[in-house]
């Protein structure tokens, strides 16, 4: 299990944030702080492998708490959330290790984006004692399909489309939109966008089936 601390000053913020941490399995918050000073108590006080944190906090500029942060608590690593998008603000925080920053307003989609990319390079360093090549260059830049998730179109969501490609990988013999449809719990419509969004991209690809009677039916299967 993932331990998270939030820090945030507006509450109402931070309950948004801990509400997408609840979706997420494996991840659960731990503390949440309101200030600077209270984020160092927090991580004092509490076994924490994320920190969530604003950069502008009544005290301290949470920026200014990274160098701190780093010296004290190695082992925690650092996602920034913030108004701000000033080049300073962002270079200052990438220095100093954080391992992505996002601008407000968060959108779910991105949230998830960069907790379940955490998830992976924990998980992978978690494997071995030892990395090779591969393993270091996933570690160091996102995957080419998390960039490509970033830059969906409309009507197509990350966590779906993922959801998708698992049922289709474990059905190597092909689905048509109506199965698809029945195990994510989605009308065959929305099934079909999904698969017609993966042929387009040539992660898929698709073939007429004819059955004894009716029209025949697309069925699709995983590159």
């Amino acid at each position: 299990m993932i331990k998270v601390i939030i820090a945030e000053d507006d509450y109402r913020v931070a309950r948004i944030h801990e509400e997408f941490i609840e979706k997420i399995d494996g991840v659960e918050v731990t503390g949440k702080a309101l200030n600077a000073q209270a984020t160092l108590n927090l991580l004092e006080e509490k076994s924490a492998d994320l920190l969530i944190m604003d950069i502008y906090m009544p005290d301290r500029l949470g920026s200014s708490l990274l160098p701190e942060i780093r010296e004290k608590y190695p082992n925690v690593d650092v996602i920034m959330i913030s108004a701000s998008n000033e080049k300073d603000q962002v270079e200052q925080s990438l220095r100093n290790g954080v391992i992505d920053y996002i601008i407000k307003p968060v959108s779910f989609e991105r949230f998830v984006m960069a907790i379940q990319e955490y998830k992976k390079k924990k998980s992978l360093l978690n494997q071995k004692n030892e990395l090779d090549q591969e393993m270091i260059d996933h570690f160091f830049r996102r995957t080419i399909q998390t960039a490509i998730e970033e830059k969906l179109p409309k009507g197509i969501d990350p966590l779906t489309l993922s959801k998708v490609k698992g049922i289709l990988q474990e059905k190597m013999e092909g689905m048509n939109a109506v199965e698809i449809g029945s195990q994510m719990g989605a009308s065959r419509t929305t099934a079909r966008r999904y698969l017609e969004y993966l042929v387009s991209t040539g992660e898929a690809s698709a073939e007429l089936e004819y059955g004894i009677v009716g029209r025949p039916e697309r069925k699709y299967y995983m590159e």
